[in-house]
């Protein structure tokens, strides 16, 4: 069993740049899905997402940095600051050498590669910006937040499409319990909302086409589901031996306490008909951390919306807990910001922590009527009220990753 406290959160997603304001919003139980307006987005197949406005507002970052790095960078920033801020670290009293940073995304940064490319094909070499070698790779960000706070201790980018963030987490955590680092920054961004990267996300072939109503395309387990919406974003937590925060002060929110993956080995894109990875998964989450079937409240679902993706979800879950599913709440409350594909799990981690803290299981919006082959009930529309001590969290990603996370309430 893992043992590693949560202490900090910072969360930059497309209803809320604070922590407080992600919170209040995600309560209100409404889409934050528009149609994209940054560029001329007609001719894709799909074209709405959960866009993330005002980051310059809240960012601390100053413009000159900002001007050298892609936007998936500076929102990791932004959200690495409000978790460090949250959990009180003094970094003048800490070893730097001594803290980690383990973040995960799918895409990197294309928002600068797209247009240094241009002006590189316009104005030729003289035309392209230096800092582009260094601005749009995955591992960019996870650096960018390495050399803003000194921090030299054993970090990793991981890029594991929608697990990404989750991987990166649990290899955060483990990194503390094998005693490599006392403090770790972990999570992931995303940053999708752009000509190419859009392009490629349509290529994907498991985005809603529901162009003429974006509030209601996003609809996981729902009879008339045709896929997820794109987002962008990002989600840092610290995390620490619960020592360390009690030796600060400090009060954890929560506990990492055990992880489960697994591959279909089946196809490099598509996932297995056959449930047995996925519910390997989850077996081995709740043997790692040491607790039964009987001891999970809630499951934070991976909630792809598409019609093969949630039926084999759903297919799994009733495999592993049988009639006690019953019993268990699940939500995919993603359904109203839309799914931000490697940071993902990072934001559905901070929405099961503060659910815990506050004894509620937000919903799946949208969901107007129930898909008899999946046959779940996935917390329809509405907010319930339940005390939350211990949770699930799936994640699974394109060639069948699949990553499943146990976490406790301090």
């Amino acid at each position: 069993m893992l043992d590693i406290a949560v202490t900090g959160i910072g969360v930059i997603s497309p209803c809320g740049l604070k922590k407080e304001t992600f919170w209040a919003n995600l309560k209100k139980c409404q889409s934050f899905v528009d149609e994209i307006n940054r560029f001329d987005a007609s001719l894709y197949p799909s074209r709405i997402a959960g866009q993330v406005h005002q980051l310059d507002v809240y960012s601390p970052i100053s413009s000159r940095l900002v001007k050298r790095i892609d936007i998936f960078s500076h929102m990791a920033l932004v959200a690495s600051n409000e978790a460090i801020t949250d959990a009180k670290l003094n970094l003048d009293d800490i070893d730097k050498k001594r803290v980690g940073v383990f973040m995960g995304n799918a895409l990197g940064g294309w928002l600068f590669a797209e247009t240094e490319l241009r002006d590189m094909y316009m104005e030729g070499r003289e035309g392209i910006s230096p800092y582009m070698a260094s601005a749009w790779f995955p591992a960019a960000p996870q650096g960018q937040i390495t050399i803003y706070y000194g921090f030299k201790g054993y970090s990793k980018t991981v890029v594991s499409d929608r697990a990404s963030s989750g991987l990166a987490i649990w290899y955060g955590a483990k990194s503390i319990c094998d005693d490599k680092v006392d403090f770790v920054l972990a999570g992931g961004m995303e940053a999708p909302i752009t000509p190419y990267a859009l392009l490629c996300a349509n290529t994907y072939g498991s985005l809603s086409k529901n162009n003429s109503n974006p509030k209601k395309a996003y609809r996981p387990f729902d009879l008339y589901r045709d896929g997820f919406v794109l987002a962008e974003g990002s989600g840092v937590v610290i995390l620490e031996k619960i020592e360390t925060a009690i030796s600060r002060g400090i009060k954890p929110y929560a506990f990492i306490r055990g992880v489960g993956y697994s591959c279909d080995g089946y196809h490099r894109l598509r996932a297995s008909l056959d449930t047995g990875s996925l519910e390997f998964a989850i077996e081995e989450c709740l043997s790692d951390s040491g607790f039964n079937k009987d001891n999970i409240d809630y499951i934070c679902l991976d909630g792809e919306a598409t019609v093969i993706g949630d039926f084999l979800e759903a297919k799994a879950l009733k495999n592993v807990f049988g009639k006690k599913l019953n019993d268990i709440s699940l939500s995919a409350p993603k359904s109203m910001f839309g799914n931000l594909l490697g940071a993902q799990t990072s934001l559905d981690l901070i929405i099961t922590i503060l659910s815990m803290q506050n004894s509620l299981v937000l919903p799946t919006i949208n969901f107007e009527e129930k898909d008899p082959y999946c046959g779940i009930e996935p917390t329809p529309n509405i907010v319930i009220r339940r005390e939350i001590n211990k949770a699930l969290i799936i994640s699974r990603g394109r060639g069948g990753i699949n990553v499943v996370l146990c976490v406790e309430k301090a």
